[in-house]
């Protein structure tokens, strides 16, 4: 039923009526009071400086948040529809925190011809404690209104982007790691590595045709004092080239420039001349998705098409060392299919359940499993306890190990376009960590796939889990 509101008119209204609003204030309407005015004093949003600046354990609401309950009062209530603001005195008495319930009443004091009312207002917390008194006038409507509430824009508070940038300040006091960076020969796939220099996170080694490398770093200003050039005559001697780099241990990490990704990874999977491990090559989403309390990873979602049981064993084990040495401590993660029950006819619940008992058996390790879960029950512990699901890591995951390559891309493009995630990315399970850069990455994000490979690429060095096998 569609609710209704009806104003009272300047001839209806009688000295004496009166109106009340409670309403509790909680931090998400603090922080949006904020947004809206830009009021940034400390005591709104830290509880630690509303302690040592006003006396007060908790967070303090805007003294204006509380009065502006007011306007809700006479704007719904009374007079309502059609009511414009005169003037307004306010006397603050008591401060109101975040999680006090504040009631505002207001009460027809005066009656000025030939539309103007007075009221007296106050607010009082929980307990009686006037929060403020004062009065109001407002320019009462004349003409009848009924009509149905208005219905807002929901609005909801994300946290800011800052996965990235706490990625890249955890490398500030590492040594910076020798990158292959393979046939770096446009505008997108130069400045990558020539910003990641500049910030101390790597010591490129830039192979492809040198004079056209330095014609793009002419063109773009980019300046490569202190950066080694290996000169190729093509593409495919740049991936040649860049792999025996990183085989023979000069290199620690490799970087795709701008060729063909199909033709670096067939040289990095040569059985004879590449990079091969005793994994499962697979590559790792890591996401910044401000809709989610924390560094999300996704794979895989560009390596391996239709991955085997077999295949998401390692697929699992290599995002699960990368999270390790990225600080997760015992990971969580989230099988996903389409549905959270083990059914036969849906092959990846099967594999899922498959997972789960092979982590318990030791063949996968350092994390937690749990699958079959459908995305909602992943990532939300509220469609989790509505669907029964009891789980650690229901509604908490670190890791969303997908089915194939179609649903981890979807999901991941879907996050990035639909829920302003920011996604860096890189290759796991060869000798060393492979940055797959992209056209469509920002400049934060290729920084933050140089750091994450930075940090894995220390953790082998100190013989960690993430140590290639």
């Amino acid at each position: 039923m569609v609710e209704m509101m009806e104003n009272r008119t300047w001839d209806e209204i009688k000295v004496g009526d009166s109106a009340t609003l409670t309403r509790t204030c909680r931090m998400e309407d603090v922080e949006l009071f904020g947004v809206a005015t830009g009021d940034l004093n400390p005591t709104h949003y830290n509880a630690e400086q509303a302690s040592s600046l006003a006396s007060h354990r908790k967070v303090l609401a805007h003294s204006l948040w509380t009065g502006s309950l007011l306007s809700a009062v006479l704007g719904n209530q009374l007079p309502g529809a059609g009511t414009v603001y005169r003037s307004q005195t306010f006397d603050f008495q008591n401060s109101v925190e975040v999680g006090d319930t504040v009631t505002v009443t207001i009460v027809t004091k005066e009656k000025i011809a030939p539309a103007d009312v007075v009221f007296d207002c106050k607010a009082v917390n929980q307990d009686g404690v006037v929060v403020f008194a004062g009065t109001a006038r407002v320019l009462a409507p004349t003409q009848k209104v009924v009509q149905p509430r208005t219905e807002l824009h929901e609005v909801s508070l994300r946290r800011r982007h800052h996965v990235f940038e706490d990625i890249i300040e955890r490398c500030a006091s590492l040594e910076p790691i020798s990158v292959a960076v393979c046939h770096p020969c446009d505008q997108v796939s130069l400045e990558g590595p020539v910003e990641a220099f500049k910030k101390g996170l790597i010591n490129p080694i830039l192979v492809g045709p040198e004079a056209k490398i330095r014609s793009v770093a002419e063109e773009f200003g980019f300046d490569l004092t202190g950066m080694q050039i290996i000169d190729t005559q093509h593409s495919h001697e740049s991936a040649e080239k860049s792999v025996e780099l990183c085989r023979t241990g000069v290199a620690e990490a490799l970087m795709k420039g701008s060729l063909h990704t199909d033709e670096m990874m067939h040289e990095v999977a040569s059985r004879a001349t590449g990079l091969r491990t005793g994994r499962r090559i697979s590559h790792v989403f890591v996401m910044d998705v401000p809709t989610y309390s924390k560094m999300l990873l996704i794979s895989d979602a560009a390596i391996n098409i239709y991955p085997s049981l077999e295949d998401k064993v390692d697929i699992a084990q290599n995002a699960i060392d990368l999270a390790l040495c990225m600080g997760v401590d015992k990971p969580k993660v989230a099988i996903l299919s389409a549905v959270e029950t083990v059914y036969p006819k849906i092959n990846s619940t099967i594999e899922a359940a498959a997972l789960c008992k092979m982590a318990d058996r030791g063949q996968i390790t350092g994390a937690v499993l749990d699958g079959p879960l459908a995305f909602d029950n992943a990532i939300s512990a509220e469609a989790a306890k509505i669907k029964k699901i009891s789980s650690p890591v229901a509604g908490q995951a670190d890791i969303l190990l997908v089915p194939d390559l179609e649903a981890g891309n979807m999901l991941a493009k879907q996050l990035s376009y639909l829920a302003d995630a920011d996604a860096a990315g890189i290759v796991l399970g060869a000798r060393v960590p492979i940055v797959l850069t992209s056209r469509a990455d920002s400049a934060k994000a290729r920084l933050a796939s140089c750091a994450v490979a930075v940090l894995f690429a220390h953790a082998r060095r100190s013989g960690g889990k993430a140590a290639a096998e």
